[in-house]
């Protein structure tokens, strides 16, 4: 076994000539020297340099269209802009609509011309959370804990100085 190793490891680097011939002349056109290894090396780095290129083509070229589940720039970008649309109209109409109800409240009798204002009828359209951003008692608790413990170390580190400087 060591032998075939040593013997695939020698003709790795036994040099070869091919040689170009004119076949009616048998005149030498081309003549290179090589090896097992410079073969090997030449077209590792040649199917690299291929896929390499193949993918910057794709990935930087219109070609990537055609590829399934991409989806052309064109097309994002116009997708974007009428989603950023369709939000704004959709905002416009509720207070719009707020608007309307609040002016037919006015004509119905429902409000006096004086409290209706369209700054107050707008304010009531904006969207407000509902969190509830109250302390639960617990929540108090551990603060006061806290509270505690950080107090408790600063005064020992008072009471400490003050002894020093006695």
């Amino acid at each position: 076994m060591t032998k075939k190793k040593f013997n695939f490891r020698k003709k790795l680097f036994i040099k070869n000539r091919l040689v170009i011939l004119n076949e009616d002349t048998f005149e030498e056109i081309f003549s290179f020297k090589l090896n097992l290894m410079n073969v090997f090396v030449t077209f590792t780095l040649g199917g690299i340099f291929l896929i390499l290129i193949t993918t910057f083509i794709i990935a930087f070229t219109p070609l990537r269209e055609f590829i399934p589940g991409y989806s052309s720039t064109e097309l994002k970008k116009n997708a974007t802009e009428l989603a950023i649309k369709s939000d704004s109209l959709e905002t416009a109409l509720k207070k719009n609509e707020a608007y309307i109800k609040g002016i037919q409240k006015v004509l119905t009798g429902e409000l006096e011309y004086a409290k209706f204002n369209k700054d107050s009828i707008l304010a009531e359209t904006d969207e407000h959370s509902d969190v509830n951003m109250k302390a639960s008692e617990e929540e108090l608790k551990l603060r006061e804990e806290v509270a505690k413990m950080e107090k408790e170390p600063g005064e020992k580190t008072r009471n400490k100085n003050k002894s020093d400087k006695k």
